[in-house]
């Protein structure tokens, strides 16, 4: 107030300029009309009056003050005299500034004589430069002006800038009187409708007026508004930015010092009561804020303001955003966060913008009451309903609009989703994403500053959120609740209860879309895991991947954390298109593959079932394939995350599998209570048919990846990352790369895998490797397949000519598995249940239940095939596998691991041949004699007695001599060594003429089996008598033994006929 303190010594000094030097502006005019000068003689005013009305006059030039007695009343004047009869009250007339007060008020709804206006605007001209009135003012101020103050106008511009300080509390300010704050605001309050009645501020900026608003006409506030909106220009003087500054700020606190406003908005402010609480101060009333959250709540519910008002509106409400200065609460609760990191910055809403920054936390923390001070400027300047009132993110994004939201009307709410829509896009330019999220952030925690949202909403708001009025709010509801329960409400089914309607559900969803693009965007998730997001996600290098970070990281979050990511998540397994970045990423296979279950309304999970089915399309890119992969491995964490099996199976985990909570550990408990139930042959399956049909989805779409199945991935991670480190995850292909390296893992992943393999030949379908190889022959061969016997019908078509390669290749590699444990052949097992055990339960003894019986089983079970001592079933499956191996030696586990280097010594080129057709087999039997590993000599030797069983055992054989099967042996059934000993008869009949090659193959036989016997004689009295029956001399050999048995028989009638007679004459004796 160091200005304030020369105020009685300048008064005659402005006493005499005014009348020597009289102000000269006759070339503007208002309205288009010159007005003549009016003298207008000014007495001594009563202490403690101030005027209070605004309205606008013709600047003229202010004649020499006629001094006239104290007693001069503004009634006595006859220009007003009818007027004032007409609409001011009698007991009024004493006072002149109460009748100056009464006139300008009522101007407004009625016509007042010309006359009576000039005199009314040439008083208020002369009140606010005659000493007289400045006297008035250090009268009323006492207490605040010291000294005196000279020059035009300066008492009013010190008090106030004055009345600015204390708001703003800044340092050094004077506490000032009701009574003074009054005064000073009527004061503005006449100055409001014509620039050149603030004296301070029209000497201030005649040149900038002359240089920005030479066209613009003086009267109803116009040249204030033109200055207002040049205000940052680089040519503005500073001392008139100032004092245009300070003109706003007293607008701030009373928005009758806007002639503009107060008069375009007056009716509407009456019809929607903004003035009626009357247990309300009246400075609150007054202020510009509560005036725009009054007239804004009644936009928003739908109520009609007038147009011209809405103009006035949106001026002050890019005011507000422009010049944080204007906000008291900023500059009082905001000052240290400008010093330390947005000083310099003040001009075009620069500095609320760095502000906005630092609430964000991208700039440091912010202290709690400058957070609330900016959430509340946000509501009272709505720029989500208008993007232009924000003017730092207007021209920040003017370029975007202009190319992405070209289609959208300018101004239209809808800007700013268009704007988010292209977050992170081509079209987004770095300085309007950042604009644009420090906006969105502070949108974000209250739902009523998207327009399109409340507009939406408000009913369901209201009727399942107990929500408040526009322009209320509650202490108590932390910021972001009442959409927290909206989107509660959004997903819940008929059965839960009450949903909200289709239109806000719709808008529900684009505000989740949009949050999914930054995690601050999220009040809730926000305030419950910050501590997590630093100590976890703090490096996490691309933007709107935080959410992911938080989903990897579940188990290890705090507990408040966890629970609202798993709520997220559960809602993004529903609706995975609140999932921006995928849905972006994901474009060309949904396009392609998934478009009709994403143009739904209602997702259920169904898209994001479909990328998983098409996760391995060629329409399908790297950034698409990884979020389809995180969320499945997301899902696995609970099964809650997918939508699809929690509403199908949530009764049966309750009821079979309670207190499980992971989605494989519950997808493995029901798994096995459904092939429990099946095998015992249960009339009534305990898991039901809905779940069980999307069981087998989740089975299969864990198939894909060993990542999907946690319990099998942590046993394996030593040896991926020593034997696979270099094969990829998808397609199953890791799985894979165990499966062959099978040999060289560790004990616990060897178990692991075997068990996996144990479940896959049960059921194909979960072989995923086989079933995508195969896909087009499945097609072809097996449509009418069960799905769980693929590999059975792919096996039975194996050596068609039609057979693609690449998938006999795949099923060659299943018949090796299945060939190296009964286990892993499930209708073997079945079919020899009773045989195993029986016959081999030596080997059983030996093994244990983690190790693999190498095909120790099926070899056993061979040689009781030859022996014929097997059951049907059980043969006729050895007689499929005999059958299978006599063509590829690799289908013999046995055989591969006794003469592994005998075959690469003996038949290279039989075992590198790419066509398999016994060729090995019959290699090492004929160098059987030059064969060196005794064990690999005995599986040469089993082989040769097999095939005595079967001609079709032996493919070469068979292929030598089917000719002469067909001519002498078609009647004769094949098995149990009846086609073999056949062609043996044939063979010693010298009427019958056999093939050469069937002829010479045959007699190579004979010379193998003899050698056979030779070196490998019977082991008991049952293994004499099976090569007996199975030897091609049976008959000759049988003849002999019955002969033998005959002589014997004689031999023993005779010498028991000799005892007899001798022992009669013994004892005749």
């Amino acid at each position: 107030m160091a200005a304030c303190r020369r105020v009685p010594r300048l008064l005659l000094l402005m006493s005499i300029l005014l009348y020597v030097h009289p102000i000269r502006e006759d070339k503007y005019q208002i309205n288009g009309v010159a007005k003549p000068p009016v003298s207008v003689v000014i007495p001594a005013q009563n202490p403690g009056v101030v005027p209070a009305a605004v309205n606008g006059a013709p600047v003229l030039a202010a004649l020499p003050l006629r001094r006239r007695t104290s007693g001069w009343k503004l009634a006595e004047e006859g220009a007003c005299r009818e007027d004032l009869t007409r609409l001011c009250p009698k007991h009024s007339w004493n006072n002149n500034l109460a009748v100056l007060e009464c006139l300008q008020d009522r101007k407004e709804e009625t016509e007042i004589a010309a006359d009576c206006n000039h005199l009314l605007w040439n008083y208020k001209l002369n009140l606010t430069t005659d000493p007289k009135f400045e006297s008035v003012a250090v009268e009323v101020c006492k207490t605040t002006i010291t000294d005196d103050v000279h020059s035009q106008g300066e008492v009013i511009a010190c008090l106030e800038k004055g009345l600015v300080r204390e708001a703003e509390e800044q340092p050094g300010a004077h506490a000032i009187g009701a009574n003074c704050k009054k005064a000073i605001m009527r004061v503005a309050e006449l100055s409001s409708d014509d620039f050149h009645l603030d004296r301070y501020l029209y000497f201030s900026c005649r040149e900038d007026r002359e240089r920005f608003c030479e066209n613009t006409p003086a009267g109803e506030g116009r040249v204030y508004k033109c200055l207002f909106n040049h205000k940052f220009e680089e040519a503005m003087s500073e001392k008139c930015r100032d004092a245009l500054t300070t003109r706003q700020k007293l607008i701030a606190q009373d928005y009758k010092v806007s002639y503009s406003l107060a008069k375009a908005c007056k009716t509407d402010l009456r019809k929607y009561r903004c003035s009626a609480d009357t247990n309300m101060p009246r400075a609150r009333e007054a202020r510009l804020s509560y005036l725009l959250l009054c007239l804004e709540s009644a936009v928003h519910r739908g109520r009609t303001v007038s147009g011209e008002c809405q103009g006035e509106m949106l001026d002050y409400r890019r005011m507000l955003m422009e010049d944080f200065s204007l906000s008291p609460e900023i500059v009082l609760h905001c000052r240290g966060e400008i010093e330390a990191h947005c000083s310099g910055l003040h001009r075009k809403g620069r500095t609320l913008h760095c502000l906005m920054r630092v609430g964000r936390g991208d700039l440091g923390a912010i202290d709690n009451l400058c957070q609330k001070a900016l959430q509340t400027l946000i509501q009272e300047a709505d720029p989500g309903a208008d993007y232009r009132i924000d003017r730092a993110l207007n021209e920040a994004c003017e370029s975007v609009i202009q190319t992405a939201c070209k289609h959208i009307r300018n101004g239209d709410p809808m800007i700013l989703s268009c704007l988010m829509e292209h977050l992170y896009t081509d079209k987004m330019v770095e300085d309007c994403e950042h604009r644009l999220l420090e906006l969105q952030y502070f949108i974000a925690r209250d739902w009523k500053l998207d327009p399109i949202l409340y507009k939406k909403c408000q009913g369901d708001a209201s009727r399942l959120c107990h929500t408040h009025g526009w322009n209320e709010t509650s202490e108590m509801m932390p910021p972001g609740a009442i959409f927290s329960c909206l989107y509660r409400h959004a997903y819940r089914t008929e059965e839960q209860g009450r949903r909200l309607s289709r239109d806000c559900k719709v808008e529900v969803q684009r505000i989740l879309h949009q949050r999914a693009l930054d995690v601050k965007l999220d009040p809730e998730l926000q305030r419950r895991c910050m501590t997590d997001l630093g100590k976890w996600c703090s490096e996490k290098a691309e933007s709107g991947q935080e959410l992911d970070c938080l989903q990897d990281h579940l188990e290890d979050l705090v507990s408040e954390c966890k629970d609202v990511v798993g709520n997220l998540t559960e809602l993004e397994s529903e609706d995975i298109q609140i999932e921006t970045l995928l849905m972006r990423a994901c474009e060309p296979v949904i396009q392609s593959y998934c478009h009709e279950v994403a143009d739904n309304q209602i997702d259920t999970g169904d898209l994001m079932e479909c990328l998983v089915q098409n996760k391995h399309q060629k329409e399908m890119n790297d950034k698409c394939a990884v979020g389809v992969t995180h969320f499945q491995l997301v899902q696995i964490k609970d099964f809650r995350f997918s939508y699809k099996f929690k509403m199908a199976c949530k009764e049966d985990v309750l009821k079979l599998c309670p207190n499980i909570k992971k989605k494989v550990d519950v997808v493995l408990c029901l798994s096995t209570t459904v092939r429990n139930d099946t095998l015992q042959d249960m009339k009534e399956q305990r898991v039901s048919v809905k779940c069980r049909k999307q069981l087998r989805v989740e089975e299969l779409e864990m198939s894909e990846d060993i990542r999907l199945e946690p319990e099998l991935y942590d046993s394996c991670k030593q040896d991926i990352g020593r034997l696979c480190q270099n094969v990829a995850f998808g397609n199953a292909q890791v799985i894979e790369c165990l499966k062959e390296n099978k040999k060289q893992l560790t004990q616990r992943c060897h178990h692991k895998v075997f068990k996996l393999q144990e479940v896959e030949m049960m059921d194909s379908e979960l072989d995923y490797q086989l079933m995508r190889v195969c896909k087009p022959m499945i097609r072809r061969f097996c449509t009418e397949a069960d799905a769980k016997n693929m590999l059975q019908c792919l096996k039975q078509n194996k050596n068609s000519e039609l057979m693609d390669p690449k998938c006999k290749q795949m099923i060659t590699k299943r018949q090796i598995t299945q060939n190296t444990d009964y286990r892993l052949n499930p209708v073997l097992r079945k079919s020899c249940k009773a045989d195993i055990p029986k016959f081999c339960q030596s080997i059983l003894n030996k093994a244990t239940g983690d190790s693999e019986l190498e095909g120790q089983v099926v070899s056993c079970l061979k040689l009781k095939y030859a022996d014929q001592r097997l059951s049907p079933d059980c043969e006729d499956q050895i007689r499929v596998i005999l059958q299978e191996s006599a063509l590829d030696y690799r289908l013999d586990p046995q055989l591969q691991l006794h003469c592994t280097d005998e075959i690469s010594r003996l038949c290279p080129e039989e075992a590198a041949a790419q066509e398999q057709t016994g060729q090995v087999e019959e290699c090492l039997k004929v160098n059987l004699l030059k064969i060196k590993v005794e064990g690999c000599k005995k599986e040469v030797l089993n082989i040769l007695k097999e095939s005595k069983a079967d001609i079709f055992v032996d493919p070469v054989l068979h292929t030598a001599c089917a000719l002469d099967i067909k001519h002498h042996c078609a009647a004769i059934p094949p098995g149990r060594g009846r086609q073999m000993s056949c062609l043996m008869e044939a063979l010693q009949d010298k009427r019958v003429r056999l093939q050469p090659e069937c002829k010479k193959r045959l007699q190579d036989r004979i010379d193998m089996w003899s050698y056979a016997a030779k070196v490998a004689p019977a082991e008991g009295f049952s293994d004499l008598a099976m090569q007996v029956m199975t030897s091609p001399s049976k008959n000759y050999i049988l003849a002999m033994i019955g002969l033998g048995v005959c002589v014997l028989f004689l031999f023993g009638l005779l010498c028991g006929r000799i005892t007899k007679r001798v022992m009669q004459e013994q004892k005749n004796r």
